[in-house]
């Protein structure tokens, strides 16, 4: 083909408008211009993307038709329950709670495929199931935190912090938890210690280095995350309390058994989000896997490793049922955690709170107060460290 018929056939994929025939208001195209014009549209399609029904869906906003819906289903699931209430003979809120909620649910599930269909009404029932169960929970856990509040701050006062229970009468007001903040304080700083090292280690071993023997640790490091507390206490009590005496560093002992594989599995996922391409650009450069590790790898995770001991102290600060059989509790201030009996908050807490008077029990709901705040200031600071940790990681990336 020469290039003056090259040049003929595409002038003749042009549409020349005046050409058009009119015929009324409604054009005609010759054969020829309509496959051309309907050729030119298949590629215009191609480069404009693909059609308005192939692209993702957005979020959807709520309309005041929604509103409307949700309040009338609200309204009438709140009639149902009082009626089945009636009809039954029942006298449970919980009870009428549940039929206000299912019947609501039917109803608004009833409006929306009038609007919509059946396959947006089946989605729009999930989403609220959905959003139910994460508000019953942050509920749950306003409630306990507004009923430890209201049951312990009472007794919540500046003597709490400077004052024990060895002068104190069971119907005596005063006295404090002194002797319990002091003891959990120096067995957790015990165990984080000693975990800290040995679970960062393993961690580095079972992602980093990696061997015959990483199957068999990650197996035990499994095994041990769902061993019971008192398990870990019996095992200090036959090794090391038996034949000597109650300490807190034997409820170190049981703690630190508690957050080995916690923050050993903590640490290894952190390790895990670490870009390969800074293993591969050390590699490179010629450093030595030890180098590598110690180098480029624990500095960039550092962040997340320190939210993992944060998770690993959280889960160990409140438990009991170990130092029953390790630490044994005390009522006067014991600030030698290798000799002698050690309270802590949770014993703190398990010996008042048996105890039938007032004064007792308000100096119980004081300690798990300040525990829970305890264990909430940890979990926060955990999170922002995590947080601090991916920016971290996102800049490296």
């Amino acid at each position: 083909m020469t290039v003056s018929k090259r040049r003929a056939s595409r002038e003749d994929r042009v549409v020349d408008l005046p050409a058009l025939e009119r015929v009324g208001s409604a054009p005609v195209l010759a054969p020829t211009e309509e496959l051309h014009l309907t050729t030119r549209s298949a590629h215009q399609d191609l480069f404009e993307g693909p059609p308005s029904g192939d692209r993702p869906r957005r979020r959807r906003k709520l309309t005041p038709e929604d509103h409307a819906a949700t309040i009338l289903s609200m309204l009438a699931g709140g009639a149902v329950a009082l009626t089945l209430r009636v009809l039954l003979d029942q006298n449970g809120i919980l009870g009428t709670l549940l039929w206000w909620y299912l019947s609501a649910l039917v109803v608004f599930y009833i409006l929306v495929r009038d609007r919509s269909d059946t396959e947006g009404a089946l989605d729009r029932i999930v989403t609220v199931l959905i959003w139910s169960a994460g508000a019953l929970v942050a509920a749950v856990l306003a409630w306990m935190l507004a009923f430890l509040f209201v049951k312990g701050i009472p007794a919540l006062t500046g003597g709490f912090f400077t004052h024990d229970m060895s002068t104190v009468g069971p119907l005596t007001p005063g006295g404090g938890g002194e002797h319990a903040l002091i003891g959990t304080l120096e067995q957790v700083g015990l165990a984080t210690i000693v975990v800290v090292p040995v679970a960062i280690l393993t961690a580095v071993y079972l992602h980093e280095i990696g061997g015959r023997l990483a199957r068999p640790v990650r197996f035990i490091v499994d095994a041990m995350s769902g061993l019971p507390s008192i398990i870990a206490g019996l095992l200090v009590y036959t090794v090391w309390v038996d034949g000597r005496s109650f300490s807190g560093v034997a409820g170190a002992a049981a703690l630190a058994v508690l957050m080995l594989p916690t923050v050993t599995r903590a640490s290894e996922e952190i390790l895990r989000t670490i870009p390969d391409t800074l293993r591969e650009g050390a590699l490179a450069l010629g450093a030595p896997q030890w180098r590598l590790i110690v180098k480029v790898v624990i500095p960039t995770a550092m962040a997340g490793l320190v939210t993992a001991t944060i998770l690993g102290i959280a889960r160990a600060v409140g438990e009991t049922a170990p130092m029953l059989l390790t630490a044994f509790g005390s009522d006067s201030v014991n600030t030698n955690p290798f000799s002698g009996p050690q309270s802590d908050l949770p014993l703190f807490v398990w010996k008042l709170i048996r105890l039938p008077n007032a004064s007792q029990l308000e100096r119980a709901w004081s300690g798990a107060l300040v525990l829970v705040l305890l264990v909430l200031v940890l979990f926060v600071a955990a999170r922002y460290v995590a947080t601090r940790s991916q920016r971290k990681l996102r800049t490296t990336r």
